[in-house]
């Protein structure tokens, strides 16, 4: 089995979940965020066309990182695969990120007609779900570009059947946000 991957993986992430976490970036993305800070991911052809089992020997090879992280792209594009390497992932030990531009809800909703979608979902640990929106970003989010985007915890979603968030990472809604870092009204 194979998997487009935007790039190699990418060790030693501080910014794409909590602790020392190795990226995998996907290919392909449905959602074209308007100012998406990864637009090259996009393109359902670009990128390149990797082997799972290459995949595995990278991840057989990371030392010192706490998790992985699926991004992209939108790595439900490529759910079956991102399923596999997850399952994969868990066996190491590793704790799970995911970022898509779906919300949990649409991933439910989708799973009926792609059960593969529901098939990655029970692997990851913390999903962080929703479209980037300029709109609504804020520099006071943490591992998120915009306070509509939920930072997750997926087994206690699918185990309560209602979508619990870690407050942790909880940012109140601002409506008059003011960006200091860059002076600009949004």
């Amino acid at each position: 089995m194979k998997i487009r991957l935007a790039a190699y993986l990418q060790p030693d992430s501080i910014v794409d979940g909590e602790g020392i976490r190795t990226v995998i970036w996907t290919q392909g993305c449905p959602h074209n965020c308007p100012l998406c800070q990864n637009p090259d991911t996009h393109d359902y052809n670009g990128g390149e066309l990797v082997d799972l089992e290459d995949v595995y020997i990278a991840i057989d090879e990371l030392e010192g990182q706490d998790g992985i992280t699926f991004s992209g792209g939108d790595p439900f594009v490529q759910s079956k695969e991102c399923a596999e390497i997850a399952k994969y992932v868990r066996r190491k030990g590793y704790n799970i990120w995911a970022y898509t531009g779906f919300t949990y809800e649409q991933i439910i909703n989708l799973s009926k007609k792609f059960p593969e979608y529901m098939d990655f979902l029970k692997e990851i640990d913390v999903l962080v779900d929703g479209k980037f929106e300029m709109s609504k970003r804020s520099f006071d989010c943490v591992f998120r570009g915009s306070y509509n985007q939920r930072i997750i915890d997926v087994q206690m979603s699918l185990k309560s059947g209602h979508v619990v968030t870690v407050n942790k990472y909880d940012v109140k809604e601002n409506v008059n946000y003011r960006s200091h870092a860059v002076g600009i009204y949004i």
